[in-house]
């Protein structure tokens, strides 16, 4: 009898101790992986988290079995400083591959800047070099001195096309929805005829312009030797975090149709390398 209820009582002392020890180990922290986005720029990212950006963002926190979670930081200068470098986040889903100051994974995507004009204006076939530019009006996105500027900017200006041309400032005027829209804008207004832009910024806000709007490449793409019209796309990390990196490109390579599915269904002008 002794015996009997000694085991009796060892059962219920062994189910809680076992109870405690699974308790346990549901406390263990989960995996927290943190972006850095802008928060007011369509089509790439914003707070309600409806860019495309955000999207990867959320595969990779998904695939890594992670918590998703966003620095929330306008894109202006300084932004890879106070982000990723601050070690304030993990990730950048979207920057030009072989950036120095980071590591980048394999690209995701490949983009050109594009002319945008109204369709009904009929100005198909446009590049550079092409005599109608210079009796346009032409809007180009601006990023501040001249050093800095994008390479349409600084193609036109080595063309001497300058009195003609139009800047609209990437940073914009935050207090309104998507402010690099607004060259694209411009050109549905009709206040500039035609406009030269980074392609997802084109194509995401002509597919919603009420005004149908034309997009073909800037060429040639590689201008002068020295201003590339298309650039490679990664996702950036810390130098340091060669995991992370590791984790993310593998990722890309393994879903790489529904990356591909992702910015075909934002508008992104996609192309190959060159050659």
């Amino acid at each position: 009898m002794g015996r009997a209820g000694g085991s009796q009582v060892r059962k219920p002392l062994v189910l809680a101790v076992a109870a405690v020890l699974l308790g346990s180990c549901n406390l263990i922290p989960e995996r927290t992986l943190t972006a850095c986005a802008d928060p007011n720029n369509l089509p790439f990212s914003n707070k309600a988290e409806q860019g495309f950006e955000n999207k990867l963002a959320q595969m990779i926190a998904s695939d890594l079995h992670a918590k998703l979670d966003y620095v929330w930081w306008a894109q202006r200068r300084g932004y890879v400083r106070n982000t990723l470098n601050e070690r304030k986040c993990d990730f950048w889903p979207g920057i030009a591959s072989n950036v120095e100051m980071l590591a980048t994974t394999r690209p995701y995507y490949r983009s050109t800047y594009v002319f945008v004009s109204r369709a009904s204006e009929n100005l198909n076939g446009l590049t550079l070099d092409d005599a109608r530019l210079k009796k346009l009006k032409i809007g180009v996105e601006l990023v501040g001195d001249d050093a800095s500027n994008t390479p349409p900017a600084h193609a036109l200006s080595s063309r001497g096309i300058i009195s003609n041309v139009r800047g609209y400032m990437l940073y914009g005027d935050y207090a309104k929805p998507n402010p690099p829209a607004e060259i694209v804008r411009a050109v549905e207004r009709g206040d500039v005829d035609v406009a030269l832009v980074w392609g997802p910024l084109a194509g995401y806000f002509a597919a919603q312009s009420p005004v149908p709007l034309r997009l073909e490449p800037v060429t040639p793409w590689m201008a002068d030797m020295q201003w590339p019209m298309q650039f490679d796309i990664s996702v950036g990390v810390q130098k340091d975090d060669q995991k992370l990196l590791k984790e993310i490109d593998q990722l890309l390579a393994r879903r790489s149709g529904e990356i591909h599915k992702l910015l075909v269904a934002y508008h992104v002008p996609l192309v190959q390398t060159p050659g």
